[in-house]
């Protein structure tokens, strides 16, 4: 029989890699996020996250409070830091269960893990600081057991060490928010930690925020509707149709591009009523940034029988605490309302986010 050490440490070292995303040419390994308002005075944040090189397994969780977690060090180790949730909360997890990507707790605190490749750099793993070691993979759940606000975050992650799960795998950025709307982004980089105020709400992954907020003024001849005739010497020249404010807007899944493109769809976007238009408009939106699997690889040689390299995007009401998710197997909205849960009595539970990896079809019967 394999020691079981030797097999926490294959799965730990073979699917953070997977997880996170270890850099390979041709391979997009992106996620956007996008923030709406509505007139009730809601906050919507929703993202997609993206891997074509394998299923993801992803799984929501429902985490009570006082439930143990602890971190994985680099070897494989389940001996890093413990935490006990002081809130419950829900979210959706990758590879393995204690990774969560995405969440939302009761005490309306959001936090989401984006790719950010060839930027951030960690603290190197120091062995006499395990105890307060925290791998990347686990740090958004140890922020949503803990804290209910930015500040409480910020304050926080100066007692931890946040190093990666495996040397081989890429790091990571994280989107932060809490029930006043304030919206921060964590980047480490050189074992440092910076957060940036983000007052607009968008996330995608490398390069660093500051540049993608400063790339944004490359692009501002942008706007909504139709642009005016205009003469061209002795001729006219004039729009072919809607939208032609838009000319210019890159259309590429590259990161700097969908950041420009979720910034300009986000805010040119009409407010909706309430929370829950807010997100059904938050998936359409996010409907512009699927990835269809075939374009990551070069001679159609796709590794994984999957339809898209988009596995799910996900939605939060931080107004009223409710979380949603949809699938590259299954369109329909699916949703957890944190206030229907007694966080204080719910059992910890793992779920497959898909119970049959196949998109419904409802066939219209005709008499």
């Amino acid at each position: 029989m394999k020691n079981v050490n030797k097999i926490i440490k294959d799965v730990v070292f073979g699917l953070a890699v997977t997880a996170v995303g270890l850099w390979v040419p041709h391979t997009a390994d992106a996620c956007t996020g996008i923030t709406l308002k509505s007139q009730d005075g809601a906050t919507v944040l929703a993202r997609t996250i993206e891997w074509g090189g394998s299923y993801l397994n992803s799984r929501y969780v429902v985490v009570p409070r006082g439930y143990v977690q602890q971190s994985y060090v680099p070897g494989g180790q389940k001996n890093g830091l413990e935490f006990t949730a002081v809130y419950g909360y829900v979210g959706i997890a990758v590879e393995l269960e204690d990774f969560v990507a995405d969440g939302l707790n009761e005490a309306g605190l959001a936090a989401g893990l984006f790719y950010f490749p060839h930027y951030g750099s960690y603290e190197a793993y120091d062995e006499g600081q395990r105890e307060s070691t925290l791998s990347d993979l686990q740090l958004v759940p140890w922020m949503l057991s803990q804290f209910k606000t930015v500040d409480e975050v910020k304050e926080a992650l100066g007692t931890v060490h946040v190093v990666s799960s495996d040397p081989r795998a890429s790091t990571a950025h994280w989107r932060i928010a809490d029930a006043s709307g304030r919206q921060v982004v964590l980047e480490i980089v050189d074992g440092i930690p910076h957060f940036y105020e983000n007052e607009l709400g968008v996330l995608t992954n490398s390069p660093g925020f500051e540049w993608q907020m400063t790339n944004l003024n490359n692009y501002v001849n942008l706007y909504a509707g139709v642009a005016e005739a205009k003469p061209f010497g002795k001729v006219k020249l004039a729009a072919f149709g809607a939208g032609s404010g838009f000319l210019g807007i890159p259309g590429d899944v590259t990161p700097p591009s969908r950041f420009v493109r979720a910034a300009f769809y986000q805010t040119s976007s009409p407010v909706q009523a309430t929370a829950q238009k807010t997100v059904l408009q938050a998936f359409q939106i996010l409907n512009n940034f699927d990835i269809p699997v075939g374009i990551e690889f070069a001679d159609a040689k796709v590794p994984a029988d999957i339809p898209s390299a988009t596995q799910w995007t996900s939605a939060t009401d931080m107004k009223d605490l409710v979380f949603y998710y949809r699938t590259m197997y299954n369109s329909e909205i699916r949703s957890i309302d944190l206030k229907a849960i007694d966080f204080a009595r719910v059992k910890y539970r793992s779920v497959a986010i898909d119970d049959v990896k196949e998109q419904p079809i409802v066939p219209i019967i005709l008499n």
